[in-house]
C-alpha cells in the first residue's frame, strides 16, 4: 500500500493500552509493542509484560485515504507526535525491525531454578559448586554450598554464577 506510512501516537499517561484498543475498535491498523521484564515485588521476582516505549504507540496511515479526525479525539489519546505541523513518519523497516526483535523473544539473562547446580566463577570461593536456592534482589542469589561438611546459605552477585 504505497501512501501509508507509521506515524506515533501520544497517549494521556497511563492509558496506552486503552488508546490502542480504542483505535483497534475503530479500524486502524496500530503496533503497541511490549516486552516482559521481570522485577521484584514483595520479594519475589515475578515477570510482568510492560510497554517498550510507555506512552506512545504506532499507526499506520495513509496522508490521503485514511480519516485523521476521530484519532485526537479517541479515548486515551493525547496527541500525534509532530515536527511543526507535520505528523512524524516512523520508517517501515524500523517497525519492521521491532516487531522481528519482538518475536524472536529473549530469554532472561539469568533464568536458574530452585536446586540447580550452579558453579561459582568468581569471588572466594570461585570454583566450587553450588545449589540455587532463590534470587537475592535483582543482582544477587542465595546459593546452598557444602563447607566443612555443612550446608552454609550464601548470597552470591549473579555475575559471578555458572549454570551447569
Amino acid at each position: 500500500m504505497s501512501g501509508y506510512h507509521w506515524y506515533v501516537v501520544q497517549s494521556k499517561p497511563g492509558q496506552a493500552a486503552r488508546a490502542c484498543a480504542e483505535l483497534e475498535n475503530q479500524g486502524y491498523d496500530v503496533f503497541f509493542p511490549q516486552i516482559g521484564v521481570e522485577k521484584i515485588k514483595r520479594g519475589k521476582r515475578v515477570e510482568q509484560i510492560e510497554p517498550l516505549f510507555p506512552g506512545y504507540l504506532f499507526i499506520y496511515l495513509s496522508e490521503i485515504e485514511s480519516n485523521w479526525r476521530p484519532i485526537r479525539s479517541t479515548r486515551g489519546v493525547a496527541k500525534m507526535v509532530s515536527f511543526g505541523n507535520k505528523p512524524a513518519i516512523v520508517p517501515h523497516d524500523v517497525v519492521e525491525a521491532l516487531r522481528r526483535k519482538l518475536r524472536s523473544g529473549r530469554e532472561p539473562e539469568h533464568q536458574l531454578k530452585v536446586n540447580q547446580k550452579v558453579e561459582i566463577a568468581g569471588g572466594p570461593f570461585r570454583g566450587l559448586d553450588a545449589v540455587f536456592l532463590q534470587y537475592d534482589g535483582e543482582q544477587r542469589a542465595f546459593l546452598l554450598l557444602e563447607l566443612l561438611g555443612r550446608w552454609q546459605k550464601l548470597s552470591v552477585d549473579l555475575k559471578d554464577i555458572s549454570a551447569e
